[in-house]
């Protein structure tokens, strides 16, 4: 297995991070009285990652690898900050911004054009500077007249949409990406990929976490291939993908 050290001022550490979970299986009182007196476990813990080290330069392009239940989007929420570990350390250094869920920092109650300011407010701007970008990011996100209607009446293409545009105004020195560009149509696809290809290009660093890999191949220079939460092989993306493909 290859695996790499944490190294000074990288722009991700993870340190001995872990993760457990606790899953429920009833939910209310009358199964969890019939679960009670048929003997049966009520809950399960289950290890979403093994206590893992990974240290990510700034600059890189890094494709997260594995199958379904690897540990792949939970490592991501943790780099995000949306949840915090069971154990060790997460340092991200810069601004940050992810697409992890569609819809994820927008108030359903709010109007497109309100959550703008609300989202980019959540990654660090300032008031003054979203009215700068705001023709740039409305621009972007191609919406038109919804931009001014709560945004519980989007559709997830729509939510995707916005919150893309506003994440990528941000100008972030780190960025998450976790499956979802696979909700957009093709042609705002196509727009967002030669955005983030942008964003590498700059010296941004960048996280993907997606089952499509000759999409990670295209984006990623490095791949980290994790099995049942458990870091397995760190090393060119190429490499990675091959290993993925061989175990099936």
């Amino acid at each position: 297995m290859q695996t790499r050290t944490v190294v000074d001022r990288a722009a991700v550490e993870v340190e001995g991070v872990s993760k457990h979970f606790r899953l429920r299986h009833t939910h209310s009182l009358k199964e969890a009285l019939v679960w009670t007196v048929q003997g049966r476990a009520r809950t399960d813990d289950f290890t979403a990652l093994h206590p893992l080290d990974l240290a990510i330069e700034a600059g890189e392009s890094l494709a997260l690898l594995g199958r379904n239940g690897s540990g792949k989007s939970t490592l991501l929420k943790l780099l995000a900050g949306v949840m915090a570990p069971d154990s060790g350390q997460v340092r991200v250094r810069g601004r940050l911004a992810g697409l992890l869920e569609v819809g994820a920092g927008f108030h359903p109650d709010l109007t497109g054009r309100e959550n703008v300011f609300l989202n980019a407010a959540i990654l660090g701007l300032s008031r003054a500077q979203v009215e700068e970008r705001f023709d740039d990011i409305a621009a972007f996100a191609d919406i038109g007249r919804f931009l001014d209607t709560q945004v519980r009446f989007y559709s997830s293409g729509m939510f995707l949409r916005l919150a893309f545009a506003v994440a990528v105004h941000t100008e972030p020195d780190v960025f998450l990406v976790d499956e979802i560009l696979a909700v957009g149509d093709e042609a705002f696809r196509a727009k967002c990929l030669d955005r983030i290809e942008r964003l590498a290009g700059e010296g941004r660093t960048l996280v993907v976490v997606s089952h499509d890999l000759p999409l990670v191949e295209r984006l990623c220079s490095r791949g980290v291939l994790l099995d049942r939460g458990r870091l397995v092989a760190d090393g060119p993306v190429r490499t990675a993908v091959e290993r993925l493909r061989a175990a099936g």
